[in-house]
């Protein structure tokens, strides 16, 4: 009875005071909610649970450094390994997201699964199924079809990535089939839609579509089935997000998750990340308004380059002397699970598969919907600047899609860009070998292209991080478990597009 009062305080305490020094990773034993009075109390939590994981330690600070938006501080080591290579297993994010929200997802379902207000139930699968997508797509294969289940299964067994997306896919679709009509929940504990049904099924139709476009390089996918589904279904157009409001910056706990790091005691940004030159010569050169938004200074270094004593730009002041440009983040920064500039990049890229004019149109209101989130009104790069949509073969359109889907992403969604980037291959891939001639390179590395690490350079062979070892957590407690993976260099099932 103690722990049940625990867990109901605590979500009291969450709804009521937005969040609290532990709300970023509330662990517990899902048998233990069996008395909680109403489900309603839980999604708080839930929702805070799966949007903090995404811009969190792990996948907010590995995305950032693995799309090359920032680089570690030519004085500092907290995250050198990350612009090393060296193995990373993200186990803090997984043990999190399956102890809750997952957790707590299956009891709301269980729990309202039989009421004729399907309300809960409607968002707890469609969250569900987010988080299990953000899993598999993180480690590849996982423990899934019988995950879960407490004392039952001590070891589920490893599922491949391919059979849990074909039962993801079939999650979404019956969930679609559901009748809102009559259904409603208490808008109070819903942080993001605000206890809007309609947003809550655009949601579910933009997630179906993620899974969908996930698989493009596959086998598996079917371009004309999910132009056919875009065009028939109501899809997201407000984010999907912890609005910034939520925050309380001025107090430890209360705030956004990467603020934290750079607000909170560790102070993070300012001591250990700086912009990586990678993605700030990209904006800079080509005048991208959203730079100053995201950065302060002027200068940005090479990615994985923190050892270098050279004077790579020729000014006079050696790399490790240089002042670079720090990051910019609001305290009043949303905090993104699905936004609305990225499902309208989504559509635009199965328009260009099919050869259709519509994908200008909708890669238009992706990168509007960037500049908006970022509050600025000028949309001039679109009109004569460097995003003007071009048009071109179908690889061009895919690749200009995806550029402005990486600036878009900063700040936001980085593990998101992770993926995405693995997925599609842009930004692509430069060899050149900056530590061979660092003026060289400072002078003639092509903006837009990503660099591989000079630190970590040969411990993948020369190719970029394409996901993370298997938990921690999971190898040492399931017997089940299967071989660790070499490195961070293994893909996933569906990352088959030919590049590094």
């Amino acid at each position: 009875m103690k722990k049940k009062s625990l867990i109901i305080l605590s979500a009291l305490i969450l709804f009521f005071t937005y969040g609290c020094s532990d709300y970023l990773d509330i662990n517990h034993d899902p048998g233990s909610l069996e008395e909680i009075p109403d489900v309603k109390v839980v999604l708080p939590a839930i929702e805070m649970g799966i949007a903090n994981n995404l811009m969190g330690w792990e996948f907010g600070f590995t995305g950032g450094f693995w799309v090359e938006y920032w680089t570690q501080k030519y004085t500092a080591s907290q995250f050198k390994s990350l612009c090393e290579y060296l193995p990373q297993d993200f186990n803090t994010a997984y043990t999190s997201l399956m102890s809750q929200p997952l957790t707590d997802l299956n009891y709301i379902k269980e729990n309202v699964k039989d009421d004729e207000n399907k309300g809960y139930y409607f968002i707890a699968e469609a969250l569900s199924i987010f988080t299990w997508q953000i899993i598999t797509d993180v480690w590849g294969d996982m423990p899934y079809s019988e995950a879960l289940q407490g004392a039952d299964v001590m070891s589920p067994k490893q599922d491949k990535q391919q059979d849990i997306y074909t039962d993801l896919l079939k999650r979404i679709n019956d969930l679609l089939k559901i009748d809102l009509n009559e259904s409603s929940i208490d808008g109070t504990y819903d942080f993001i839609y605000k206890g809007d049904l309609t947003a809550w099924y655009k949601f579910a139709n933009a997630l179906k579509l993620k899974l969908m476009l996930r698989l493009s390089e596959t086998s598996e996918y079917n371009n004309a089935q999910t132009l056919s589904f875009i065009q028939n279904a109501s899809l997201l157009t407000a984010s999907a997000k912890i609005p910034g409001t939520v925050w309380n910056d001025a107090q430890e706990g209360k705030r956004h998750p990467m603020r934290e790091f750079q607000a909170g005691g560790a102070n993070y940004f300012s001591g250990n990340v700086i912009a990586c030159k990678t993605f700030f010569d990209y904006l800079s050169v080509n005048r991208d308004p959203r730079l100053s938004k995201l950065f302060s200074g002027t200068k940005a270094a090479f990615f994985g380059d923190f050892d270098s004593k050279e004077d790579s730009d020729g000014n006079g002041t050696t790399d490790d002397k240089e002042t670079y440009a720090t990051v910019v983040f609001g305290g009043d920064m949303d905090l993104m699970l699905m936004s609305d500039w990225e499902v309208n990049f989504y559509m635009a890229e199965v328009y260009a598969r099919a050869g259709l004019s519509s994908a200008k149109d909708f890669y238009e209101a992706g990168v509007k919907a960037s500049l908006a989130q970022q509050g600025i009104s000028n949309d001039s790069i679109l009109i004569t600047g460097y995003a003007k949509w071009t048009g071109g073969n179908t690889e061009a359109q895919i690749k200009q899609i995806a550029m402005q889907k990486w600036v878009a992403n900063c700040n936001y969604q980085h593990i998101e860009s992770f993926l995405e980037r693995n997925r599609t291959k842009y930004p692509s891939v430069n060899d050149i070998d900056i530590a061979a001639n660092r003026q060289y390179a400072w002078d003639n590395f092509p903006v837009g292209d990503l660099t591989i690490s000079v630190k970590g350079r040969a411990l993948l062979n020369g190719n970029l991080p394409a996901a993370p070892l298997y938990p921690e957590y999971y190898m040492f407690r399931n017997n089940n478990h299967p071989t660790q993976k070499a490195n961070v260099g293994v893909k996933v099932w569906w990352n088959q597009k030919q590049g590094k």
